[in-house]
């Protein structure tokens, strides 16, 4: 007897079919065989396409070869010559084709609008997947694009899989409480939409040497409706640091430093190191520090090359964004503290009479290496 011939995911991506009479009759119908190729919304901003965009390339040309498939990027905006670079720019990093679309109606960001236009581009498109990163305007658009594609829609994934049996996404992310990993799919919707948070997916390497192809659409052929807004003014706000989703040393506190002035203590520590400030979720909610820097699941991921977690017990919400992290090193005076568990060094003690012993060993070290050359 001959062995039974192992059908792969694509073939079973490719041989899916819904029982169209099962649906609501309201959304229509299609099968999604009908669907193919992995799509990632690229963002743009005036130094170009954006690093977190770049990220999402990562997981889609993962997926991509398994469903054996191509990955594209989508890019929308007013200016050619912009949106030509930031093409090439994903197609170095893993795209096998970007699509562009340029129109007056996109030069200025209206979520509403740039939902739109994704959603229209999808409907004559058909990607089987879209990816987006829930930047601010991710997290604004793709609500926008699932609504008008009445697509299934999962928010800050943190990994992506394949369904074996049947070729669907998995969108992996911790529930609310963070206790255990949901995997969620939309099998019977195309496309499949999910956003994933900066950092989560490392950068994927640059190659010059790839091609791919650049399609510039034609705007006729999509009718967007007119911006209901006009943008007034832009005022860049001046940063008085590196945004901590870019740091490579990161000190950050939690309940347990309690005060302003203990997080000044911190400043000291982050200035030696070369590093910033950041935070958990309970500094933020007492006023000790912003929520731009805060870390964990309804804060940033962070991939520094050290992370000191001072007075943060270490809560799974916490340690989600810290899972990139290079090397972390823990200070609390709980011994059961939970932060220790997921840390390379742990200090158990009060943070009042570890970081001034580390703050002026630190010091005499850069004193040391700076008289040495």
């Amino acid at each position: 007897m001959s062995a039974e011939k192992k059908v792969s995911l694509a073939e079973k991506r490719r041989q899916k079919k819904v029982d169209c009479d099962k649906l609501c009759p309201e959304w229509g119908c299609a099968q999604p065989y009908e669907y193919e190729g992995v799509w990632v919304v690229g963002e743009v901003d005036e130094q170009g396409i954006t690093e977190p965009s770049l990220q999402m390339l990562t997981p889609a040309r993962r997926i991509a070869d398994k469903l054996e498939t191509f990955v594209e990027g989508i890019l929308l905006g007013s200016d050619r010559e912009q949106l030509e670079k930031a093409a090439k720019e994903m197609i170095y990093h893993g795209a096998d084709r970007v699509r562009i679309l340029v129109s007056e109606e996109l030069a200025t960001y209206i979520p509403g609008v740039y939902g739109e236009a994704i959603a229209r581009l999808a409907e004559a498109r058909k990607p089987e997947v879209i990816f987006l990163a829930a930047t601010m305007r991710g997290r604004e658009i793709a609500p926008y694009v699932a609504g008008l594609l009445k697509a299934g829609i999962t928010a800050d994934c943190t990994q992506f899989e394949v369904d074996e049996e049947t070729g669907d996404l998995l969108m992996i992310r911790p529930p609310f409480a963070a206790i255990l990993l949901a995997y969620i799919k939309t099998p019977f919707r195309r496309p499949q939409i999910a956003t994933a948070r900066p950092n989560i997916f490392p950068l994927p390497p640059r190659d010059e040497s790839r091609e791919g192809e650049i399609v510039w659409e034609n705007p006729e052929d999509y009718k967007l409706s007119k911006p209901p807004i006009s943008l007034v003014k832009v005022e860049m706000l001046k940063r008085s640091e590196v945004p901590i989703e870019k740091a490579e040393y990161i000190v950050s506190g939690g309940r347990g430093v309690g005060t302003k002035e203990g997080f000044k203590t911190l400043e000291e520590l982050a200035e030696i190191l070369g590093g910033v400030v950041a935070g958990s979720r309970k500094a933020v909610d007492l006023g000790l520090i912003p929520h731009e820097r805060q870390v964990g699941q309804t804060g940033k991921s962070v991939r520094p090359k050290l992370y000191i977690a001072v007075g943060i017990s270490g809560a799974a919400q916490h340690v989600i964004g810290i899972r990139e992290a290079g090397l972390v090193v823990a200070i609390n005076k709980d011994p059961d503290a939970p932060i220790f568990k997921n840390a390379d060094y742990g200090i158990v003690a009060d943070w009042r009479e570890a970081l001034p012993i580390l703050i002026e060993e630190l010091r005499k070290l850069k004193e040391r290496s700076g008289k040495t050359g």
